[in-house]
């Protein structure tokens, strides 16, 4: 029951955009695209999504990267793809660890109840597991879901092809 709510969270089930739906029909350019009062456009979006997935999913798997000294690490300095094939690369990454964390939460109570070491001083006060990780990249996945899906709306690109809540 439990393992079906995550994922559901992570395809964007109940009150929540499906991420992949608000990405799959956007082109280089319209993923390019910011809006002057935020500082970041869907493409910086998705690639700061990538980012933290492929960073908890390396932690999970025992090979973790080493935790960023500042937030910007996390963050492409560029608004946009240089081409096509570089919005398409980043929109395959994000289906594949959204796939990849869906994988995690069908594996069952035992595996996600493994306990995953800190990834810094600041996580060493208190345990974690593999659960709780995936219960943060929910979380994190929704949060910036939804600022694509405002910036989508906020562009006249929404919803996108797939369907999406416009009220």
């Amino acid at each position: 029951m439990f393992e079906t709510t995550l994922i559901e969270l992570l395809h964007g089930k109940g009150a929540h955009a499906d991420p992949i739906a608000c990405i799959e029909d956007l082109s280089a350019d319209q993923a390019s695209r910011k809006i002057e009062t935020f500082p970041h456009s869907i493409y910086q979006l998705v690639n700061h999504m990538n980012y933290w997935m492929d960073f908890e999913l390396h932690r999970i798997a025992g090979a973790p990267q080493p935790y960023p000294e500042h937030a910007a690490a996390s963050w492409l300095p560029n608004a946009g793809p240089q081409s096509e094939s570089d919005w398409l690369q980043a929109t395959m990454q994000f289906r594949d660890r959204i796939a990849r964390f869906t994988d995690l939460a069908n594996s069952g109570a035992q595996s996600l109840s493994r306990e995953i070491p800190p990834a810094h001083p600041q996580q060493s006060q208190h345990c974690s597991t593999a659960g709780a990780i995936l219960w943060q990249i929910v979380a994190h996945n929704s949060y910036h879901a939804g600022q694509i899906a405002t910036l989508r709306r906020i562009l006249s690109l929404w919803p996108p092809k797939a369907g999406g809540d416009s009220w």
